[in-house]
C-alpha cells in the first residue's frame, strides 16, 4: 500500500458525510490499494463510522485520539490538529505507506485525485490543492486536499497555537512554516476539482487552474515562513491579514481589468 487517505471527523462538521463516503468509494474503485483512516475524539461515533465504511464496502479504519490543549483554548482548531496528528502516528506506526493524502470530510474530489496528486509530488515533499473557503476566498494552503510524503512526515508534528488574547495559527498554516524549517520542498497549485461543502446545501466548486503572479508571491514558500513565524512571535496572526489584503487587491485588480475593457 503506497498511499492513505486520511480524514479527522468532527461531528458538527461532518454535515456531508454521506457524499463524503461515497466519493472515498469511487475513489478506491480507480485506487484499490488505497485505504481510508478517519480519526475522531469522539467516541460516541466510532462505530457509527465503522459501519458507514463496512456498508459501501471501502477499505478502511477509524481510530479515536484525546485532545490535550491549555486550560483557556477554546478553538476547535485543537481537535482538527490533534486528529491530524493521530492520522500520522497512524501511518507511520501501523502501515508502510510512502504518501499520506488528506481530504477534509466537507469535501468531495475528482475521483482521479490520487493519480493528479501523484503526479504533482514529483521532487516534491508536499502538495497543497487549493480550494474555495467559505468565504468564497481562492485558498491555496489549506490542508483540505495536501499530500505529504512519509519522509515529510517522520519530520513533523501537526499542531496549532492559540494565544491566551484570541488569535489562533491554524494547524495547516504551522505546518508550512514546520516543513519549511526542517528543508521540505512545498507546491501549491489548483490541480484538482474539489467541491468544498459551506452546508448540506451550499457548495463552492473550483476547477484546476493556473496561479496568477501575485498569488504565487504571496504564498510563496520564504513569505509565508515569514509571515507565520512571526505570528507565533507576536501572538497576533499577521499571515491570516496578509490573505486577506491579498484577496482585496487581487478582487480589486480584476474589477479594474473588467472596467478597461
Amino acid at each position: 500500500m503506497d498511499l492513505v487517505i486520511g480524514t479527522p471527523i468532527h461531528r458538527k462538521g461532518a454535515y456531508v458525510l454521506d457524499k463524503f463516503l461515497d466519493n472515498q468509494k469511487q475513489i478506491q474503485q480507480k485506487f484499490p490499494e488505497c485505504k481510508l483512516v478517519l480519526s475522531t475524539d469522539d467516541l460516541s461515533c466510532v462505530d457509527e463510522l465503522k459501519e458507514s465504511i463496512q456498508r459501501r464496502d471501502i477499505k478502511g479504519a477509524v481510530i479515536s485520539f484525546k485532545v490535550e490543549k491549555p486550560d483557556y483554548a477554546q478553538s476547535r482548531l485543537w481537535s482538527i490538529a490533534a486528529g491530524r496528528e493521530a492520522i500520522r502516528q497512524y501511518i507511520l506506526s501501523q502501515t508502510q505507506a510512502k504518501r499520506l493524502l488528506f481530504i477534509d470530510s466537507d469535501m468531495t474530489c475528482d475521483p482521479n485525485v490520487v493519480s493528479i496528486m501523484e503526479k504533482e509530488i514529483t521532487n516534491q515533499d508536499a502538495v497543497f490543492s487549493g480550494y474555495r473557503f467559505k468565504n468564497n476566498r481562492l485558498g491555496l494552503t489549506g490542508a483540505g486536499c495536501l499530500l505529504v510524503t512519509r519522509k515529510a512526515l517522520e519530520k513533523i508534528k501537526f499542531r496549532c497555537y492559540e494565544f491566551k488574547n484570541g488569535q489562533v495559527i491554524n494547524e495547516d498554516n504551522v505546518l508550512e512554516m514546520d516543513l519549511f524549517k526542517q528543508g521540505c520542498r512545498i507546491k501549491k497549485g489548483f490541480f484538482v476539482s474539489i467541491d468544498h461543502y459551506i452546508s448540506q446545501q451550499e457548495v463552492k466548486p473550483i476547477s484546476p487552474q493556473k496561479v496568477g503572479i501575485y498569488r504565487k508571491i504571496m504564498t510563496s514558500s520564504l513569505i509565508r515562513f515569514c509571515l507565520i513565524g512571526t505570528s507565533t512571535v507576536i501572538h497576533y496572526n499577521i499571515a491570516s491579514q496578509g490573505q486577506k489584503i491579498l484577496w482585496y487587491f487581487l478582487s480589486l485588480r480584476e474589477r479594474l481589468s473588467g472596467q478597461n475593457q
